[in-house]
C-alpha cells in the first residue's frame, strides 16, 4: 500500500494525499445481494433535531450489509475480493463460505484473496480467524470484539485499529483499547486475530474544504470566533482569552484539553481497570 501525491497544479492540490487503491482493490462493483439504499442520519434524532453538529450533505452511499455477527462457527470461508466501502474506513471482503453462502466481511490487513479463513473455538492464531477471547494468547492484537457474549463486533472496527489482550482473570479478559484505556471483558466474546486494514487512512489530507463536504462533513467554527450569545467562549474586543479556567462546550459542559466529561455513574465504570490517558504523554 502506498499513500498517493500530486504535483501542486492548484491550491487545493498541495499537499493532497490519499491511498492508492488500484493496486489494493480487486472489484469495483458491490455484490447486488448484500448492498441496498440507505438514508443517513447525519447527526438528526427521530424528530429531525440536530443532536450532533458538522454533519450532513456528501455523495449518495450504498449500504454494504457487513456480517459482524459471525455466526457461522466451524465452517470455513475464503476471501474472493477486497473491496472499497464508502461507509467504513477499512476495506471489506466477499467472503464464500463452504456451504455456499455469501457475505462482507471487514478485512485485517495483509490478507490476500484466495486465503481461507474460520471462526472456531480450535481455530489456528493467525490474521483474520476469530475466536473466543479465551483461547486468545495475552499480548495478540485483535479487532471487531464483542462486549456482551453473541452481541456482535463492537470494538476496534476502523482503519488501522487493534485492541491488546493484556491480562486474564477470574473469567474476565483485560483488554487495552486504542484510547489506551484498559478494560475487563468476559472471556467468552469472541474477537477476531489482527488489525484492521488501510492503515495508512490516517495519513491522508484531504487538501480542500470542498472534499470534507463531498465525505458528509460540514464545517466547524471555533467558539472564540462566535459572539457571546452564541458561546461561552465569544465575545471580546479582538483575541481574547476565554475567560474561564476551564473549556466548556456550547451547553455549558466540560470539553477538549484532556477533560474529564464521563458520567460518574456510568453502568460500565466497574469494567473499567485504567482511564484513558489524553494529552501530550498518551
Amino acid at each position: 500500500m502506498a499513500i498517493k501525491t500530486y504535483k501542486p497544479t492548484s491550491k487545493s492540490r498541495r499537499g493532497m494525499t490519499v491511498v492508492s487503491l488500484k493496486s489494493i482493490l480487486t472489484k469495483n462493483k458491490p455484490l447486488k445481494a448484500l448492498t441496498f439504499g440507505r438514508k443517513r442520519a447525519v447527526g438528526r434524532n427521530s424528530a429531525g433535531r440536530i443532536t450532533v453538529r458538522h454533519k450532513g450533505g456528501g455523495h449518495k452511499r450504498l449500504y454494504r450489509e457487513i456480517d459482524f455477527k459471525y455466526n457461522k462457527i466451524n465452517i470455513p470461508y475464503k476471501i474472493v475480493s477486497v473491496e472499497y466501502d464508502p461507509n467504513r474506513t477499512g476495506f471489506i471482503g466477499q467472503a464464500v463460505y463452504k456451504d455456499g453462502e455469501k457475505r462482507y466481511v471487514l478485512l485485517p490487513k495483509s490478507v490476500k484473496v484466495g486465503e481461507e479463513l474460520v471462526t472456531a473455538e480450535n481455530a489456528e492464531i493467525k490474521q483474520g480467524n476469530r475466536l473466543p477471547l479465551r483461547e486468545i494468547p495475552v499480548g495478540a492484537s485483535v479487532y471487531n470484539v464483542e462486549l456482551k457474549p453473541k452481541g456482535g463486533a463492537r470494538i476496534a472496527r476502523s482503519a488501522g485499529n487493534f485492541v491488546q489482550v493484556i491480562a486474564k482473570d477470574a473469567g474476565s479478559v483485560d483488554l487495552k483499547m486504542p484510547s489506551t484505556e484498559i478494560r475487563k471483558v468476559k472471556e467468552t466474546c469472541w474477537a477476531s486475530i489482527g488489525e484492521v486494514s488501510n492503515e495508512e487512512k490516517r495519513l491522508e489530507n484531504y487538501g480542500k474544504a470542498g472534499k470534507s463536504r463531498w465525505k458528509g462533513i460540514r464545517p466547524t467554527v471555533r467558539g472564540t470566533a462566535m459572539n457571546p450569545v452564541d458561546h461561552p467562549h465569544g465575545g471580546g474586543e479582538g483575541r481574547q482569552g476565554r475567560g474561564r479556567r476551564r473549556a466548556i462546550s456550547l451547553w455549558g459542559k466540560p470539553t477538549g484539553k484532556g477533560q474529564k466529561s464521563r458520567r460518574s455513574k456510568k453502568y460500565s465504570n466497574k469494567f473499567i481497570v485504567s482511564r484513558r490517558k489524553v494529552g501530550k504523554k498518551r
